[in-house]
């Protein structure tokens, strides 16, 4: 599939590849394909969900693991039968990233995790909840 987005340009996309959100995510009810897209690099850190539905939205976002944080969430039966849950090693939970206005500081939104389950590429945004944060003088 050959999608055109203003920030990428046309890219050539595999469906077995989009990850869907069944429930949309908060705030843009429109939105359920997303594409991960990344710069070519051996080991890339921030990654960009681009959405097939609405071409200008691109959000950014960051394995939670790589900034040292660690979950322990409780997934409802609907929010399982949501991402087709059969297992954590399935799971990867990614930060969406967001710039500080007025600043060259950005920061990731520790309280809503994506929930991405890797096996059947369904996702969610689970919101409300605290990661495990621990501070080391290594």
């Amino acid at each position: 599939m050959l999608v055109v987005t203003p920030r990428f340009g046309a890219i050539d996309i595999d469906e077995s590849s989009l990850i869907t959100f069944p429930a949309a995510l908060p705030g843009f009810d429109n939105c359920k394909r997303f594409k991960l897209l990344h710069e070519e690099v051996a080991e890339p850190k921030v990654l960009w969900m681009q959405s097939l539905d609405e071409a200008d939205l691109v959000i950014s976002v960051i394995d939670a693991k790589l900034l040292g944080l660690h979950y322990q969430l409780t997934l409802s039966d609907e929010e399982c039968a949501q991402i087709a849950y059969t297992g954590e090693q399935d799971l990867v939970l990614l930060l969406t990233l967001t710039r500080v206005e007025s600043s060259d500081k950005i920061q990731a939104n520790t309280q809503s995790p994506i929930v991405l389950n890797l096996a059947s590429r369904l996702a969610l945004q689970k919101g409300g909840v605290r990661a495990e944060i621990v501070f080391t003088n290594e």
